[in-house]
């Protein structure tokens, strides 16, 4: 909760006894906030306000490895952990007067610890760190809608969310969560309007949202826009986004979006230092896994904001010392699971990483543990995931360790693996369409993943080539693609996908699942084979683009580093 909120609930607790001698006038005399109570007369014509935010956190709960771009090179530091983000949290509130910290989705996804307790054990370290208001992200709705609706229900602050419905018989109902919150200081009113990606269903596994609509935020978003700023009065409207930074982009520039003054966003992971001017908005987007939190300051003069200021502040974790109550906290939920989180089930030779559009050390891993269990598939398959923090802490061995926790924190979802056949013309049109998921011109059209990643096939493309035409080569198993040819593929199963899509690929035949599920797949070949040492193979190479491109953001001044 904001900190004058905070102070006045003290205070609350503090002459308690009060109300039965005095009455609430006597309480209000002694609140810390009374003037924002009884008298507007009193409100002070200057003040500031900070809004912190966190975002993609993916339930890395302890500090981790991360990886920078410095200098061209890859750099590592250790950051984030929610211990150390709560004395982060805390020094910002002791320094500041108003302080209102949001989270913006994938809250619940990316942990053995979520994954074992359905996202349980998460919500009481979000409640410990006293956060003001969340947003559901596109990973939310991973343990399903119900689910989904007791944890972010169950949470102490409220959450919003304007393009979110119940499906009632295919039709639109009503929203599953308000769409709109407001903070008021000092009698100046801040809106914020929440929206999650419209792409869910098809994102991720359909059955995981079996029971929402979702909306294009441009349906409501001027009408909300008008509600906040005409009718509320508020001085400053921000939306905050759960739909990626490209997406994020085309809404600041919508005309919907006039009265919108900042999206605060989420979900591509990106590292927005500056703020992105828009033509209605300003966008944002303070990266994940908890190791850097935005901080937007607001300076109000006489009811009106005349100035913001943004940072992406780092979560340094030897900077910010573990706040010891959080640690406990931690320490009790995740100890019935701790053994088998920890337990090594293999080595690498090499840092683990996910952070590059086109190609990746974990994904390489991923493809050769499905090469190693399936060596006559002619194309493997894994998904442009973007969760999981670096790994490239060695231990006494001198290799680095992969546990079973780690191997959730690559895969949180154990799927089956799944095998099928398809034609070289298949191939061919659906890899089209996945780089313009990736690469389209048009920053709506953008999905929220990566390049997807395959083994067994080699493909050169134009990264910002036209729609169709990105595709300059393909040669799978060293020999050109064969339009006419069948080829086999494996990939994982969706929740929910009918029988014949393999990775978003339609009307594959001969499918089957196949009698082991990924994880499962993995120790196995990590216990076989170990250490392993998953070099970038460069089985996907960009021909206007190079192999550390970082974003798939383009057309504005940003910089991922």
């Amino acid at each position: 909760m904001g900190q004058d909120r905070r102070n006045f609930i003290k205070s609350v607790s503090a002459v308690g006894a009060t109300i039965g001698v005095g009455g609430i006038s006597q309480l209000v005399a002694n609140s810390p906030v009374q003037h924002d109570l009884m008298s507007e007369k009193a409100y002070p014509s200057e003040f500031e306000v900070t809004i912190l935010q966190t975002t993609d956190i993916h339930c890395q709960i302890h500090p981790h490895d991360e990886l920078f771009w410095e200098n061209n090179e890859k750099v590592y530091r250790k950051t984030g952990g929610y211990a150390h983000l709560s004395t982060y949290l805390k020094k910002i509130r002791k320094k500041k007067d108003h302080v209102f910290t949001i989270d913006t989705g994938d809250m619940f996804q990316g942990s053995e610890l979520s994954v074992k307790t359905m996202g349980q054990a998460i919500s009481p370290i979000l409640d410990a760190l006293e956060y003001d208001l969340y947003l559901p992200g596109n990973w939310e709705v991973i343990y399903g809608k119900k689910q989904m609706q007791k944890l972010l229900g169950g949470l102490h602050a409220p959450k919003v969310c304007a393009n979110m419905y119940h499906d009632v018989n295919g039709e639109k109902g009503e929203h599953i969560f308000p769409p709109y919150y407001i903070w008021t200081v000092n009698g100046v009113k801040f809106g914020f309007l929440g929206y999650t990606d419209h792409l869910v269903p098809i994102r991720q596994s359909p059955n995981y949202s079996k029971g929402i609509i979702y909306t294009k935020p441009e349906e409501n978003v001027a009408h909300y826009a008008d509600v906040l700023k005409n009718q509320e009065g508020c001085a400053f409207v921000m939306v905050i986004a759960h739909m990626g930074l490209s997406q994020q982009i085309h809404l600041s520039n919508l005309e919907a979006t006039k009265g919108v003054d900042y999206i605060l966003g989420g979900d591509t992971h990106e590292r927005v230092r500056v703020p992105i001017q828009g033509k209605y908005a300003k966008v944002v987007e303070p990266g994940a896994f908890g190791s850097f939190v935005g901080r937007l300051v607001l300076n109000v003069k006489n009811g009106k904001v005349v100035k913001d200021e943004y940072y992406l502040d780092e979560v340094d974790a030897s900077e910010h010392k573990a706040d010891k109550n959080i640690s406990s906290l931690i320490s009790n939920l995740e100890g019935p699971y701790l053994n088998d989180i920890n337990k090594v089930v293999g080595y690498s030779t090499i840092p683990l990483y996910r952070y590059f559009v086109i190609e990746n050390t974990i994904d390489t891993l991923v493809l050769e543990a499905l090469r190693w269990r399936l060596p006559e598939i002619d194309v493997v398959l894994s998904n442009g995931f973007r969760f999981c923090p670096p790994n490239i802490t060695k231990d006494a061995t001198g290799n680095i360790p992969i546990t079973n926790g780690y191997i959730f924190d690559m895969l949180p979802v154990d799927s089956v693996i799944r095998t099928g056949k398809v034609s070289g013309a298949q191939i061919m049109k659906w890899l089209e369409k996945e780089l313009q998921n990736v690469f389209a011109k048009d920053a709506s059209k953008r999905f929220g993943g990566w390049v997807i990643k395959f083994n067994g096939m080699q493909v050169k493309f134009y990264a910002f080539g036209e729609d169709g035409k990105r595709v300059d080569s393909v040669m799978i198993q060293g020999k050109p693609l064969d339009p006419d040819k069948i080829y086999s593929i494996a990939a994982c199963e969706r929740d929910g996908d009918p029988a014949d899509i393999i990775c978003r690929m339609k009307n594959v035949m001969e499918t089957e699942n196949k009698p082991y599920t990924l994880h499962e797949n993995m120790r196995q070949y990590l216990k076989e084979n170990s250490p392993v040492t998953p070099q970038v193979r460069k089985s996907a190479v960009a021909l206007d683009a190079p192999d550390t491109l970082l974003t798939q953001v383009y057309g504005v001044n940003y910089t991922f580093r």
